[in-house]
């Protein structure tokens, strides 16, 4: 295809119509520096040891400067337009570095996946540095493999690359360019030519030179190899023996195979752009780089409407229906389509005519409107329209069956087509069908797009069915003997159609069966009327092919197949098949299920876009209503992965081969993936280097790794301190691990790399030591380091430990905010080290959790000593089961009621503070201002006489103060006359309590009717209200129950 863009001759005078481009945009961001590629990367043999002469350059530029610089477009709305010249309305395309993998899927359905991507920031590549070395790269490129869907802009980037170069804008390092279109070497193929020969063809003014010396710097593009028509045999020419020489006679293929390879001209570079389910021809070993041409996002499929529809509010009515229909935004990822979707809304919204909602219904209107144009100019009957008609749609037909998008003069008298009548033809209705000058010779014709040829040859099939009764789709004779001796009905058409894409390798007929489906759809019969007389079908068969489609699902292995079937069934308005799966996803039941795991594949990759989009992808949710391991599930859904922000694969059994695929995912091209959770898994050292190695790649995106519990040691961590030093990743969970005091070692030299972005780095329980701190302090010491949380729970660093690691702390560089040392076997002795460290004015420390630790009252009254200084930020600080007692309840309180005080929660949960500890502690609360909103106190030995101060505290918080948000009685006997008291300071309008935890505290249904009569006297804050194990009563009892179902009361959760 040409990508709608396509060569012009000449460059006329513009017409003065206000339209605007139907698919590119004005933008000068194309004209950067020229590459320059220096002379010591090429080899001694290749450098160019004596200047070209000026006159033969300028000549050859000035020859294809002409050719380039214009673009013609179609008619629109019946006014011919002239070329208009490139550079005023070329946009830089999207370009990015692409993976090795040949993508053998529909287009439709890559654009369908790729319209689940989110916005990302890709590495992006503009078209005139398409051979620039990639940063991390050394070498240049000599051969660049560019991919795209059909209409995406890969030979419009071709044409603005070499016009640049003969313009003098860009890579004028290079002395020759030669734009060699695969539609025009077709022409090519039957006969013998040289190199020079086959350039003198094309390029008069190369005879002027001789290409064998080495001395000129060329390149050669080879534009659309989805449309060569010879076969590329790499291998067989290889042994046969490739052409060396420029003046040696063989067929175009060898000599194309030859140029590749590097046989011939091996200085030369050579571009090629192609479809992705052509680009495997070209053997992987050939290539040195693969990108990949991106459609339009979203905000440039809005800035697109905006442009073409100049009627503000027209455009907004358009936008916001294409947003509507899912299927058709998902489809204005490529430009040409918002070109067709505008043509026919503009139209129609004028009219008020029905509105598409379907891609059947957009490209009928479409055909409708051109034929209504040709009409209307040349005052033809209706009947040579549909004649017209008919005949494109059985080349359409013919011609997709061959794999062919572009077509010759014997292929249109093939289908009855005079070429006189061609031209006309094309030249009144470009926007379906175009004859294209070559860029250098002969003509060839095409549709604007393969969806447009899809549409029009599945029209041929219903239309000589329903006109003719006949079966196209019935090749050889038995199949034709077979339906001359039984009545052939519209479903034995549909059914032939089904069988013709399942048997299609590479999916070319998916599309047109879509098409072909819906078409015959009673909804959309009335439309047909304008092309057909004869219309109909019946409800009958539109049951049959519906239930022949699910057979074939169930018997289909390939979930590529099954998915397009999927969609089939959508163009049907069938979705029970889809429903089912949600209700049994979703059910509580876990019946065995005889859909074959492939079914679960298509099945399960629908499901993000058939709803919403997929933010997270849980594998638990499907693998364990699964009936195959949910392993064997996520070995077939790596798109569906790709296509989520969160991946939570927690416990699913994965092994090394999982790794290997995850990696895969990371580093693909177009990175969704931010947030990969693997914890529980047995992935060992083998499987955690394979994901490093991902990690390392510049595509990958991911930014929070979780591996709790993955059997990882310290053999793992070399690899992944590389990919730390290289990677996007914010947030490393490796706890549970036994990562030992080398491993972390090695960790550590990862975290000194100034390129390591790592925040979030948690470790508990990793068998760690104190020998372990030193390292760790030196990285958060350095000026680099973005370290801002550290969870090293659980691990023997003692003392001795902490003392080595707030020596980190004490540095101004250090941006520690999080430290969580629970249960690491400290005492007091940690408390004056932890103490000075918070004093500090370089400390950020927000929150310290020492719970767990044998810290005692002795060591507590040390730490909170700093509590009260100026220079401390603590904002949380966690003391559970420190072995406090009453005596630190006074030092306690006189550091929440400091002024310097930033305490917001404190928790002293498993301590045994008793009523009097918390007499001490709470009248200070109540006196003086406080910041502190949440505070435990679960197992404290609190009784009932702790309610009435606790309540006390509720009723008199200040609005000048910080007010009680959260706290945490659990685990403590106060029994119902205890929340009898504290519900006396609920009722109070001053208190903002939301959430209230008496889990274990002996409630009775009497307990809860005093904390429903507090609620009705303020029922505007307690959200959240813990009850657990306690005995409230059930559902006709308990008087808190028919509060959550009351207006006024905000109660969101009762437990």
């Amino acid at each position: 295809m040409s990508d709608w863009l396509y060569y012009s001759p000449t460059c006329e005078e513009r017409s003065d119509s206000p339209e605007p481009s139907c698919v590119s945009r004005r933008s000068d961001r194309s004209m950067e520096n020229p590459v320059r590629f220096k002379e010591e990367n090429f080899p001694a043999e290749h450098r160019y040891k004596t200047a070209f002469p000026d006159d033969v350059i300028k000549k050859h530029k000035s020859e294809l400067k002409k050719k380039l610089e214009c673009v013609g477009f179609p008619e629109a709305l019946g006014k011919q337009r002239n070329p208009i010249p490139l550079n005023e309305i070329y946009t830089e395309l999207y370009i990015v570095p692409g993976g090795s993998d040949v993508n053998n899927e529909h287009e439709i359905i890559q654009i369908e996946t790729a319209s689940r991507r989110v916005a990302i920031d890709d590495m992006s590549v503009k078209c005139n540095d398409i051979f620039k070395p990639l940063p991390g790269q050394d070498e240049p490129f000599r051969t660049v493999l560019t991919t795209g869907v059909a209409g995406i802009g890969k030979t419009v980037s071709v044409q603005k690359f070499v016009l640049d170069w003969a313009e003098g804008k860009a890579n004028q390092d290079i002395h020759y360019i030669f734009p060699l279109p695969f539609r025009e070497l077709n022409l090519k193929k039957d006969k013998k030519h040289s190199l020079i020969d086959l350039l003198s063809g094309f390029f008069k003014e190369v005879k002027e030179f001789d290409l064998s010396t080495n001395k000129h710097k060329i390149l050669f593009i080879l534009d659309g190899l989805d449309e060569c028509r010879f076969h590329l045999d790499f291998q067989k020419n290889r042994k046969l023996g490739d052409v060396t020489k420029v003046t040696e006679p063989t067929t175009v293929d060898v000599l194309l195979t030859s140029l590749i390879n590097g046989n011939l001209l091996p200085s030369a570079l050579i571009w090629i752009t192609s479809r992705p389910a052509a680009a495997n021809q070209i053997p992987p070993g050939s290539i040195d780089q693969i990108t990949e041409i991106r459609g339009f996002n979203d905000q440039q499929k809005e800035e697109y409407f905006r442009k073409r529809i100049s009627n503000k509010n027209l455009a907004n009515r358009i936008i916001s229906h294409m947003k509507s229909v899912k299927s058709l935004y998902i489809m204005c990822h490529i430009p040409v389509f918002c070109w067709i979707s505008a043509t026919v809304l503009e139209r129609m919204q004028i009219k008020n005519g029905q509105i598409p909602k379907t891609l059947t219904q957009m490209y009928t209107h479409f055909l409708i409107i051109q034929m209504s144009m040709k009409q209307e100019k040349y005052n033809e009957k209706k009947e040579t329209n549909k004649k017209m008609i008919f005949k494109l749609g059985r080349l359409a037909f013919q011609q997709l069956m061959r794999g062919n998008l572009i077509f010759y003069e014997e292929d249109l008298r093939r289908c009855g087509i005079d070429v006189r009548e061609a031209s006309v033809y094309s030249g009144v209705c470009t926007q379906i069908f175009r004859e294209e000058s070559g860029l250098y010779q002969g003509r060839v014709y095409c549709f604007v797009h393969l969806s447009i040829q899809e549409h029009l040859a599945a029209l041929y099939v219903y239309l000589s069915f329903i006109t003719k009764n006949k079966n196209v789709l019935n090749k050889d004779v038995s199949s034709k003997l077979v339906a001359m001796m039984k009545h052939c009905t519209i479903s034995h058409l549909l059914k032939t159609a089904v069988d013709k894409a399942l048997q299609s390798k590479n999916g070319h007929l998916d599309l047109f069966l879509r098409f072909l489906l819906s078409l015959s759809r009673r909804y959309n019969q009335a439309l047909l009327l304008h092309l057909s007389t004869h219309i109909g079908t019946s409800s009958q068969s539109h049951a049959e092919i519906i239930q022949y489609i699910k057979v074939k699902i169930r018997e289909n292995p390939s979930p590529k197949k099954a998915i397009n079937l999927l969609y089939c069934l959508n163009e049907l308005n069938e979705h029970s098949l889809v429903e089912d799966v949600y209700k049994y996803l979703y059910s509580k039941k876990r019946s065995a299920s005889n859909f074959p795991t492939s079914q679960w594949s298509a099945l399960i990759r629908m499901l993000p876009a058939s709803k919403e989009e997929l933010d997270v992808f849980d594998l638990q949710k499907y693998g364990e209503r699964l009936p195959v391991k949910a392993e064997d599930i996520f070995m077939l859904l790596p798109p569906v992965v790709r296509a989520s922000r969160r991946a939570d694969l927690r416990n699913s059994n994965f092994t090394e081969k999982s790794c290997e695929v995850l990696a895969s995912v990371v580093i693909s091209n177009s990175p969704i993936l931010r947030e990969l959770d693997l914890s529980y898994n047995k992935l060992q050292d083998s499987g955690v280097k394979l994901l490093s190695a991902g990690l390392k790649c510049p595509h990958s995106k991911l930014e929070v790794l979780r591996m709790r519990l993955c059997n990882i040691t310290d053999k793992s961590c070399a690899a992944l301190a590389s990919a730390l030093s290289s990677s996007s990743l914010r947030e490393l969970d490796l706890s549970y691990n036994d990562l030992l005091n080398s491993g972390v070692k090695q960790l550590s030299s990862g975290l000194e790399n100034p390129h390591c972005k790592l925040e979030i780095l948690r470790l508990t329980k990793c068998s760690l030591t104190e020998n372990s701190c030193a390292a760790l302090a030196l990285a958060l010491s350095l000026d680099s380091s973005s370290l801002t949380e550290l969870d090293l729970s659980i691990n023997q660093l003692k003392d001795s430990g902490v003392k080595l690691l707030l020596a980190g702390l004490d540095n101004p560089q250090c941006k520690l905010k999080v430290l969580r040392l629970s249960s690491c076997d400290l005492t007091e002795d940690s408390c004056e080290s932890l103490a000075l460290a918070l004093s500090s004015n370089a400390s950020n420390l927000r929150e310290l959790n020492l719970s767990d630790n044998k810290l005692q009252d002795s060591g507590v009254q040390l730490l909170l000593a700093e509590v009260k200084n100026p220079h401390c930020k603590l904002e949380i600080l966690s003391l559970s089961n420190c072995d406090l007692t009453m005596e630190s309840c006074a030092i306690l309180a006189s550091a929440l009621s400091s002024n310097s005080s930033r305490l917001k929660e404190l928790d002293l949960n498993d301590n045994n503070l008793q009523d009097s500890g918390l007499k001490k502690l709470l009248p200070e609360l109540e006196i003086h201002q406080h910041k502190l909103e949440i505070l435990r106190l679960s197992g404290c030995n609190l009784t009932k006489e702790s309610c009435d101060v606790l309540a006390s505290v509720l009723r008199t918080q200040r609005s000048n103060s910080s007010s009680l948000r959260e706290l945490d009685l659990s685990y403590n006997k106060l029994q119902d006359s205890g929340v009898e008291l504290l519900s006396s300071g609920l009722k109070s309008l001053h208190c903002k309590l939301e959430t209230l935890r008496l889990k274990s505290c002996g409630v009775t249904v009497e307990g809860c009717a005093y904390l429903a009569s507090a609620l009705e006297s303020n029922p505007s804050h307690l959200r959240e209200l813990d009850l657990s194990l306690s005995s409230p009563g059930g559902s006709g009892q308990n008087p808190l129950l028919s509060l959550q179902e009351n207006h006024p009361y905000k109660l969101e959760k009762l437990m």
